[in-house]
């Protein structure tokens, strides 16, 4: 396939299943191509980590982030890296909420590592509550 447009990047990230193609598309300029590659099944856990620093936008940011704690792939390396960058994000204020209760939800992290993210100054009161819940499901 030929790129050329953001179009074909976009298929491609989303249709390909060769790791060294999907990790070349991880570099494009994209952030459609990167949540594309972030739910893409076929893309590596190193891939996924390089991911986890990209930025864009809040809205764009928080949904890539969302999607790399919910891949099948993210090992406990990928997954903290995301945690640190929804900690961030937290501590700036902004509300990766969505992320923040994706990473609850894997048990590939202790409830210990994903607990203090509900004390930093971008919690509310309801992502503390429903942050409790998720990690009290993991019984």
């Amino acid at each position: 396939m030929s790129v050329h447009t953001p179009a074909d990047y976009l298929e491609l990230a989303r249709a390909e299943n060769d790791s060294a193609v999907l990790h070349r598309l991880a570099r494009c300029p994209y952030p459609f191509v990167w949540q594309a590659l972030a739910a893409n099944p076929s893309t590596a856990p190193g891939t996924l980590l390089e991911l986890s620093t990209a930025q864009d936008s809040t809205w764009n940011d928080n949904r890539l982030l969302c999607l790399l704690a919910e891949h099948p792939s993210a090992d406990h390396t990928v997954l903290r890296a995301v945690r640190d960058a929804v900690a961030a994000k937290l501590a700036e204020g902004e509300r990766p909420y969505a992320a923040v209760l994706a990473l609850a939800g894997q048990t590939e992290l202790a409830a210990a590592e994903v607990r203090p993210l509900g004390a930093l100054r971008g919690a509310s009161a309801r992502l503390r509550s429903h942050l409790d819940r998720r990690l009290g499901l993991r019984s």
